[in-house]
């Protein structure tokens, strides 16, 4: 079956969940409904979503990480966190927020093609480092959308206004937990990705390593969750603090890899 067809299936199971999911929390059952039967069968699109991730990434025996390629496969991870973590965390809500993002991600690669081939994809330091690379996207992703929903529950309980969507998300406290958490992991992998390009950059780049845009975004950015991470466990830095200090890393390190891509990609063409 060409990927095109199986692109627009999963993005119709995709859509089909994301309104069973919102209608579902509007009512106050997300959560429910994550762990019901219905919950597993966000499985299938995810499925078809990581073999078409895996055929265009793969494509050519090379290794396409192309702009589009990053953004789809950074929201495929990022939902397949949120279904694993609804075992353990009512996080149904929150995976109902990100079934329409996952929906428009599965048909970019399709939409706008695009070849950014990568050297060296057969080392294993390669393979760690961007490994490494997208998880830490992933779980950072994850991460933003935390603090804004934070920031946005925070904001309507003061002015008692606030909708029922989020009505029925998790508990701050819940929320505020997960995501230092997933800071505190996305931190220690952002770690070994900058590590991994200084060490090995002959390696996994083929050249010595250069100090660039990217680069100084990416360290500015570990130093923006370092010291978020150093605040909270010494001084308590939660609620607004904590959300400013994630959004303003996070802006960062899309400065640092999305940035450059679309600069690359979209603005020279290369």
């Amino acid at each position: 079956m060409p990927n095109v067809i199986l692109s627009w299936l999963a993005f119709t199971v995709y859509g089909v969940l994301a309104v069973y999911f919102w209608h579902a929390q509007v009512r106050g059952k997300g959560d429910v409904l994550s762990r019901s039967a219905l919950g597993h069968w966000v499985v299938l699109p995810l499925s078809l979503h990581g073999y078409l991730l895996a055929q265009d990434v793969f494509a050519g025996g090379g290794f396409n990480l192309s702009m589009v390629n990053a953004l789809s496969l950074i929201v495929w991870l990022t939902l397949l966190v949120y279904w694993v973590a609804r075992f353990f965390y009512p996080v149904g809500g929150l995976q109902a927020l990100v079934l329409p993002l996952a929906a428009v991600a599965v048909l970019l690669p399709e939409i706008f093609p695009a070849a950014h081939q990568l050297e060296n994809t057969e080392l294993f330091a390669f393979k760690a480092h961007i490994a490494a690379a997208m998880l830490a996207y992933s779980l950072f992703t994850i991460a933003m959308l935390h603090a804004v929903l934070i920031s946005q529950v925070e904001k309507r309980l003061h002015h008692a206004t606030l909708p029922r969507v989020l009505q029925n998300l998790p508990p701050l406290l819940t929320m505020e937990t997960l995501l230092f958490r997933m800071i505190g992991i996305g931190f220690v992998l952002l770690s070994l990705t900058l590590a991994s390009g200084v060490i090995f950059s002959e390696e996994i780049f083929g050249k010595a390593w250069q100090f660039n845009h990217k680069v100084l975004f990416g360290f500015i950015s570990w130093g923006v969750f370092a010291v978020l991470l150093w605040g909270h466990r010494f001084h308590g830095w939660r609620g607004r603090i904590a959300v400013r200090w994630t959004v303003g890393g996070f802006v960062l390190l899309l400065l640092a890899y999305l940035g450059s891509k679309f600069v690359l990609e979209v603005l020279l063409g290369r």
